[in-house]
């Protein structure tokens, strides 16, 4: 099952941002400081994006994440959410 009606049609990383160009020309950006794996990324690490139908996935960096997480807010490795949890303690995890 596709998570998304509006398809990625590219990804890339730019100025600090993970950039994403949707087929209905709407673009998401969000912040690489805002993950500790992402934040150490070469550009060329970055850059190594693969699109799934449910998220984005960088195998240089070992980091994958959620189009549902990103659109609440969450840019993973326990970044609070709007709900004011971080990810992590919501599951049990510190």
């Amino acid at each position: 099952m596709n998570t998304l009606v509006d398809q990625v049609k590219s990804a890339v990383y730019e100025d600090g941002h993970i950039c994403l160009t949707m087929e209905s020309d709407v673009e998401i950006r969000f912040p690489v400081a805002g993950n500790p794996r992402l934040s150490n990324g070469t550009a060329e690490q970055l850059n190594n994006i693969e699109v799934s139908p449910f998220g984005l996935h960088w195998p240089d960096l070992d980091e994958d994440l959620s189009f549902r997480g990103l659109l609440e807010g969450d840019y993973g490795q326990g970044r609070p959410c709007r709900s004011g949890t971080r990810r992590n303690e919501a599951d049990g995890r510190k």
